[in-house]
Order: C-alpha cells, then structure tokens, then sequence
C-alpha cells in the first residue's frame, strides 16, 4: 500500500496491530487496519452426456490454456450464483447446477475454489472475450498438459474417478503451491 485511503496518509507500515496476530497494513495517522482476505473463485463442472465444457483462456493469467469456466466472486452473490454467472460469461452458456463439488485451499496465493457439478441443457455455446474457445471434451480427449490451473486438474482428475462409481461427494483439499494449485 501507497497511502490511506481513510485519510490520505502515506505513513502506512506493516506491521503487528495490538490485539492481533497477524501483520497487516495500518495507517500510523488515522490507525486504520487495512484487512486482506483470500479471494473466492466460483466455477462449474458442466456436462453434457458423456463430456465436460472447458475453455481456453483469452485473458491472463495462463493465456492460450484451457480451463472450467470459473472467475471471482462478486459481492452480493452466493458461491452458486458465482460459478452460474462464471459459466455464462465464459461459454453464453446457461447451466443448471446440481451441487457443489470441490472446495479448494491455496493458501499460497490467498483463493479458495468452489467447483459446483453443473448441467448442460442445451449444448450450444461460443467464444467470449474471456475464453478464445469453448468445447466439450471427453475423459479421453482433456488436453490435460494444456490445463492452465492446479485446481482445475485436481476437480477433473477427481470427477472422473468419482464419475467411474456415479457417487460425487464433496471433496475439500488443500493445494500447495509446489502442487502447481494456481
């Protein structure tokens, strides 16, 4: 941080506020405490028949890869509602969600990933300014060596042994940034 945004000060530290336990970043005028908290990323897992709806990426991070559709969460919406919008902004896809499945920590960059498993009425979708292409792949045909993120391979790579079983229970996991989560 530059300044305060309470007061304009550029007196900010790093530092141990009394009565925590963490450092964070406080404004030595005003006493400000600038809270940083990890980011959620809602996505889905959506099917169609026997396939999974990936796109490749159009923006950065991991420019050219393919991935679920999934993004921030805004404030105001529900994980759910996240991974819907996520998925529509992505692929112009409307998806019916069944239930969530994975719940991701990566404590190293600060996200935690909700995956939700997620139907595909109507198979019809198209590149966005987020996604250069969007297709539906079979276990067979996921370009796993292309796949942008560590949370991604991890959902897929559990979906498809639970799909082996048709029984999809939640699955929580921490992801270490030596485990390429990001």
């Amino acid at each position: 941080m530059k300044f305060c945004s309470q007061c304009g000060s550029k007196q900010i530290f790093f530092t141990v506020p009394a009565g925590d336990n963490r450092e964070r970043h406080v404004c030595q005028d005003c006493d400000v405490i600038f809270y940083e908290n990890p980011r959620i990323i809602c996505g889905c897992i959506a099917t169609f028949e026997d396939k999974v709806l990936l796109c490749k990426r159009a923006i950065e991070p991991k420019y050219g890869l393919w991935t679920l559709p999934a993004g921030f969460m805004e404030n105001q919406e529900t994980t759910e509602e996240a991974a819907i919008r996520e998925t529509l902004e992505e692929t112009t896809n409307h998806v019916t969600v069944s239930n969530l499945y994975t719940v991701l920590n990566v404590p190293e960059i600060n996200q935690v990933y909700f995956f939700f498993r997620a139907d595909i009425k109507t198979p019809s979708f198209e590149p966005t300014s987020e996604s250069s292409e969007v297709k539906l792949f079979t276990e067979d045909e996921i370009p796993w060596s292309q796949l942008a993120f560590g949370s991604v391979t991890h959902t897929l790579t559990q979906f498809f042994q639970d799909r082996q079983n048709a029984h999809y229970p939640i699955h929580v996991a921490t992801l270490r940034k030596n485990q390429n989560a990001n």
